[in-house]
């Protein structure tokens, strides 16, 4: 597999890079950032070989169809870090909640939340990496949750690798703030910054794009990658689950080969619903992507109408607070996708430049091909938390969100498959509210009063985060972020 770059190639950059370059210098020529150049097939053969596989066996599989450069012995190894699930054979339960609806769980590993299928892998392969060339990396992450704890997880104590990790100061829940800020790693810095996400995120892009701060990091002899989806090491292995999701249903009878399923991606950076997107364009048999936004929704407007508008805008906090995000990154993968290079870095421009863009009717009938968009409000997300908790299933808020399109946008009789990104012990002061009205809970309690209530138990690491000392107290401005990294290092 070949990656090119979404907004075209300057000349001062190879037009042409290979998997691992793309993983190790993820921003490319204007600001824009590396998409396959061709995707493999995935045909009905294939998916019928991979029936009987389990999960580490078909990712293997999807991986050597990618035909990536990266050996086996690294991929096994990568691969590996599924043994750390609580399934290590099956590390993504699909479970049936509903009349032809099934949640894909994607929770089961160490920091609880989704982020930790892509980044588990993702760190022995970026590490094996920096140590094969004998090359020594600072890796950036900005977080609205559940990025920043699975990528100090998967990179501590790793030789040739820092971890710089920005998080929004009160925009995470308790429990995401303690599986960071309890990290005492000397390879691991975790900076709160007063703002919101997406003020982190402009600032690793901007650090990703900076002349100035890569030289004063080859001064250092460090070169700089992400741990965002903005890099394409993240996306590869998130295009996995979606195939195992599909393989699933095939196994519990609830479809057969070639049939048509919707997903329903609860979405803030794109990088999950991306992963659907290329998993469909390969052959996957998906009726439409179905996106789930909360009331920070320029993504529903964008599907709907055309228009990304971020005009006068600021991120609204809600009970979902990873989706709150008004610039996704990885729509810019899709604009590529749909409508080409000089096309992408002309409504980029426009983003970056006017906060706005918008499509022609010919673009947003091709983005309506493939997806369909409606965002939830928390009162509503409040009651599908208590709907499905009385029939004995306990979901987190973004999952809730997902209810919201299923009922909105499921035009035919086929089977939903939700992506649920978090398990509910990240999330469970809010889950109290739902379902006994009561807001004045700390995470600790409401975990033991949802425990109680489902008569389930709370996993080991998140009741130990309460015990543990708070090593990283870093709060600054925004502004500060540079100097902050240059003095870490």
């Amino acid at each position: 597999m070949q990656f090119i770059e979404s907004r075209g190639n300057d000349g001062k950059q190879p037009p042409i890079v290979s998997f691992s370059e793309a993983v190790l210098q993820p921003i490319s020529s204007w600001g824009g950032i590396y998409v396959p150049r061709i995707l493999p097939s995935i045909s009905h053969d294939f998916l019928k070989q991979q029936l009987d596989s389990d999960y580490k066996q078909l990712a293997m599989a999807v991986l050597q169809l990618c035909d990536i450069d990266i050996e086996p012995s690294v991929l096994k190894q990568a691969l590996d870090r599924y043994d750390n699930f609580d399934q290590p054979k099956q590390p993504v339960p699909v479970v049936n909640i509903d009349t032809d609806l099934y949640v894909a769980e994607l929770y089961h590993g160490p920091t609880r939340a989704f982020k930790d299928m892509a980044l588990q892998p993702f760190g022995v392969v970026l590490s094996h990496l920096a140590q094969s060339r004998d090359e020594h990396f600072l890796i950036l992450a900005a977080t609205s949750g559940d990025t920043g704890p699975a990528a100090l997880e998967t990179f501590k104590n790793k030789q040739n690798v820092k971890v710089v990790c920005l998080y929004p100061d009160g925009g995470t829940s308790d429990v995401q703030r303690l599986q960071m800020v309890t990290e005492d790693a000397t390879n691991l810095k975790v900076i709160g910054i007063r703002g919101d996400f997406d003020d982190a995120q402009h600032a690793l892009k901007s650090l990703l794009a900076s002349a100035s701060f890569k030289q004063q990091l080859r001064q250092r002899k460090v070169s700089l990658s992400a741990a965002n989806s903005v890099n394409f090491g993240r996306i590869i292995f998130q295009m996995i689950y979606h195939i195992h999701a599909y393989l699933a249903l095939v196994r519990q009878q609830a479809i057969s080969f070639g049939d048509k399923v919707y997903l329903n991606v609860p979405s803030g950076n794109f990088g999950n619903a991306l992963g659907a997107y290329y998993a469909k364009k390969m052959g996957l048999p998906i009726e439409k992507i179905m996106i789930s936004s909360n009331a920070n929704n320029v993504l529903t407007t964008l599907i709907n109408e055309g228009v990304y508008d971020i005009r006068n805008k600021a991120v609204i906090p809600t009970s979902s607070p990873a989706m709150d995000i008004l610039k996704s990154s990885n729509i810019e993968r899709v604009l590529y996708d749909l409508y080409g290079a000089e096309r992408t870095r002309e409504l980029m421009a426009q983003l970056d430049q006017n906060r706005y863009y918008r499509l022609r009717a010919d673009e947003l009938a091709q983005l309506q091909e493939m997806f369909v968009a409606d965002y939830c409000s928390d009162t509503q997300g409040m009651a599908y938390i208590r709907e499905y908790f009385n029939q004995g299933y306990v979901m987190d808020p973004h999952t809730a969100t997902c209810l919201q399109t299923w009922h909105t946008h499921k035009q035919k009789d086929l089977p939903t498959i939700i992506y649920s990104t978090a398990e509910w012990t990240k999330f469970s002061p809010t889950i109290a509210r739902a379902l006994n009205g009561i807001s004045a809970v700390t995470d600790s309690q409401a975990l033991q009063q949802i425990a109680r209530q489902a008569k389930i138990d709370i996993p080991e690491m998140i009741q130990a985060l309460f015990d543990k000392p708070i090593c990283q107290k870093t709060v600054i401005d925004k502004q500060d972020i540079e100097a902050e990294i240059l003095k870490f290092l």
